[in-house]
């Protein structure tokens, strides 16, 4: 008989057996099928509401360059509508994210899209300061929920490790939001007059639609968990919950579980205060593009839109790459602090340059930067939250932070006001993203998340 040893094992190791390398080549092949199905099944179809909801949050930045003249609004009163969305955002974020956790996905997101189109289509109604101001705000109550319910969504169908860049690849709507949306939104200004509307009242008439009908088509196509998808075969679907369920039973005693402890969780403040801090300087940049491009580069609606679309286009290609190193690592704390680093850097540039090409190219890569902190910092309150304190935490998160949506606008406004330009608004956003990027850093990693 032949001895173990004699084959390069000891006596004590067990012989191979044929059987072995084909059970792992099969369980790799499910993984990778099952990972690949509901990627293409799902992010797809998420990325396309997400372009609706952001064209209809942004959409009012190149309305701004019609709207604020037939109107008679000046730059802050402009900057605090277009920031008051987020008041009505905080208000109803939460409530409206724990009641998608009980109903699930499907229902509260179609109710979300068709009551967000409704009031986008109203906006087309503006006659003053006080209409714009009531508007904007039950537009952000009535998007209220959508971002973190879906991305409390996709904690029921991507494991820990695919996260950040499943995150990221949905978040890249945000970015080709105003790569598309600006250019189709400059055309629809250009129905100025026709029928007896403005431009800028066919924006708000024809944008606000397409959430509507997506709203409707939610209710037919979207799969609240995995064992509900007929589009997964039985052993697909029994592999996917078996690893979602088997992630949450190794958090089990880390990880927040309840309401009151999603909230409650010291880290969950600490993030939204990273959070915040970016908000403030993102939308303080965000809802002044065209109004920055305008001024570099002039020309009709449709040249400044078109311009306006290399930020997010550069933003698009970062961020997936960022989060996908991120996913591979399994690091996040730097990828988010790096990337607003980067951000803080070439907003300060972007001031002393002269050159308006070189201006674009400084903002595009402070707008890359900014986006692309987004996918590994979303992928981290999974880690240390689950079930309804994983909908509360991610929602309060976004909520508090997006406070500093309704503060960027206004205070750029302000200082546009009283500047004359752009200047000092992007060194707010540089020394915001600084903070925030440092502050960053001093977050613990949770118990299961890898750092460097």
């Amino acid at each position: 008989m032949t001895d173990p040893a004699s084959l390069g094992g000891t006596a004590g190791d067990a012989v191979p057996h044929p059987g072995d390398h084909v059970a792992v080549t099969d369980a790799a092949s499910l993984e990778r099928r099952v990972v690949s199905k509901v990627s293409w099944r799902l992010l797809p179809y998420l990325f396309l509401l997400y372009v609706i909801a952001y064209i209809d949050r942004i959409n009012v930045s190149v309305a701004k360059l019609q709207m604020t003249q037939d109107l008679k609004l000046t730059a802050d009163i402009f900057g605090a509508g277009a920031g008051i969305f987020f008041i009505g955002y905080f208000l109803f974020e939460v409530p409206s994210n724990f009641v998608l956790s009980r109903v699930g996905a499907r229902v509260w997101i179609a109710r979300i899209m068709i009551l967000w189109g409704l009031v986008c289509v109203a906006m087309m109604f503006v006659s003053g300061v006080k209409s714009f101001y009531v508007l904007r705000f039950l537009l952000g109550a009535a998007e209220a929920g959508f971002f973190p319910g879906v991305l409390f969504y996709l904690t029921h169908w991507f494991r820990e490790k695919d996260r950040a860049r499943a995150i990221s690849l949905f978040m890249t709507a945000g970015t080709l939001a105003g790569a598309i949306g600006n250019p189709i939104s400059g055309v629809l200004m250009q129905l100025d007059g026709k029928w007896g509307l403005e431009g800028w009242q066919w924006l708000f008439l024809i944008e606000g639609v397409p959430a509507i009908l997506f709203g409707i088509s939610v209710l037919f196509l979207l799969t609240d968990k995995p064992d509900r998808a007929r589009w997964l075969t039985a052993e697909e679907s029994a592999w996917l919950v078996a690893q979602i369920a088997n992630e949450r039973a190794g958090k089990a005693g880390a990880a927040a579980v309840t309401l009151r402890q999603g909230l409650a969780h010291p880290r969950v403040w600490h993030l939204a205060a990273v959070y915040f801090l970016l908000v403030v300087g993102a939308y303080g940049f965000e809802f002044w593009i065209p109004t920055i491009v305008k001024s570099l580069f002039g020309g009709s609606e449709v040249r400044i839109t078109l311009i306006s679309t290399v930020p997010y286009v550069v933003a698009t290609v970062v961020m997936v790459l960022v989060a996908h190193h991120s996913d591979r690592t399994g690091e996040r704390r730097w990828h988010v602090a790096l990337s607003m680093f980067v951000a803080c850097v070439c907003f300060a540039v972007a001031v002393v340059l002269k050159n308006p090409v070189l201006v674009l190219a400084s903002l595009s890569v402070a707008w890359s930067g900014l986006k692309s902190c987004q996918g590994p910092f979303w992928a981290i309150p999974p880690a240390f939250l689950s079930g309804t304190a994983a909908a509360g935490g991610i929602a309060l998160i976004n909520s508090v932070a997006n406070l500093g949506g309704f503060l960027g606008p206004w205070f750029v406004g302000l200082l546009e006001r009283h500047t004359g330009g752009y200047s000092a608004g992007l060194l707010m956003s540089s020394g915001l993203l600084l903070a925030s990027g440092l502050l960053a850093l001093t977050l613990r990693p949770p118990p299961r998340l890898a750092t460097t």
